[in-house]
């Protein structure tokens, strides 16, 4: 049921007319700047409304338990994917289509939430304070398993503290935790005012923005081939594939030992299943550059993403709710 209502959502529908788009050789095009004001909006608005939903709810420890268990899967997701690919890709790739698994996906955890408000599902705003801290872990993992192997050279002073700040001053890290805590101080007066903005004019950007990214999935499709060198197109599809579906068994496993809500589970499992393509591509750019982003950014863009919008979202909804509610 609820695989069936996703495909009839119209965020999805626009990121297929996107991907639709770019396949038959469109000149749909979504302007540079319009793409980057529709996700800056998304970071503002999901981080704001998680804050205001943080300051209705009462912290304790379950919540400090649940952040932290989000802070190790962060951790401990990126050292399995580098001993599963690292005899298949190059020590570079390795190291970060590690750092890619383990990091998050903003824009699938903020379709997760629009598709659980569709159902009518509750969620807590701490777990949007769990999105931010999941953000850039895997990036500091993922670099210290390539100098581990590879062996420490000059430079590499360098490169950890130019790591540190792109990790926790990347843009959308910084915006989120920031919109966070505005809406955890300016609480329910705070959503008065901004009520509007935030929510009558989100699902309308979610789908603008979602136009654009099936066009950018689509078109990394075919970035996947050049690195047939490292590994065949079908290797990195069914990679692409796989990943998300380990990973996000490993949160539904976490999310029933804590005794998680429904809502609140399917978004940890989606935060555990997505894949980052934006923080940790900038910071592998940066630290990282031998690196082939054809590997680990075709992967997470033009596989992972559009499977968890697609297929992801409803499926790890139906499998939690079999095994827990």
């Amino acid at each position: 049921m609820e695989f069936f209502a996703n495909l009839t959502s119209p965020p999805l529908l626009f990121f297929l007319l996107g991907a639709a788009a770019a396949l038959f050789r469109s000149d749909l095009e979504m302007p540079e700047q319009i793409a980057k004001f529709l996700s800056i909006y998304l970071l503002f608005a999901i981080g704001f409304k998680g804050g205001v939903a943080l300051s209705e709810s009462a912290v304790d420890l379950s919540v400090l338990v649940t952040l932290g268990v989000a802070l190790v899967l962060a951790s401990v997701v990126p050292f399995g994917v580098f001993y599963l690919l690292k005899r298949k890709l190059s020590l570079a790739d390795a190291a970060a289509t590690a750092a890619t698994y383990g990091s998050i996906s903003a824009v699938t955890f903020v379709t997760a939430t629009s598709y659980l408000d569709g159902q009518g599902i509750a969620w807590s705003g701490y777990l949007v304070a769990a999105m931010a801290l999941m953000e850039s872990p895997a990036i500091i993992v993922g670099l210290f398993l390539y100098r581990l192997y590879k062996g420490s050279g000059e430079g590499e002073g360098f490169y950890a503290r130019d790591l540190l700040r792109e990790s926790f001053l990347n843009g959308s890290v910084f915006l989120i935790v920031g919109s966070l805590v505005i809406g955890w101080i300016s609480g329910t007066e705070g959503k008065a005012q901004l009520g509007p903005f935030v929510d009558d004019l989100f699902i309308g950007v979610l789908c603008l923005f979602l136009l654009d990214m099936g066009i950018v999935a689509m078109r990394r499709i075919h970035d996947i081939g050049s690195a047939a060198g490292s590994l065949s197109r079908l290797g990195m599809s069914g990679w692409g594939l796989t990943l998300p579906l380990v990973n996000g068994a490993l949160a539904a496993v976490c999310a029933g030992l804590l005794g998680l809500g429904e809502g609140d589970a399917l978004l940890l499992v989606v935060l555990a299943a997505s894949a980052s393509y934006i923080a940790v591509p900038a910071a592998m750019r940066l630290a990282l550059p031998e690196a082939s982003p054809s590997v680990y950014l075709g992967m997470s863009l033009a596989i992972t993403f559009p499977f968890n919008l697609i297929v992801g979202i409803p499926l790890y909804h139906f499998v939690l709710r079999t095994l827990y509610f």
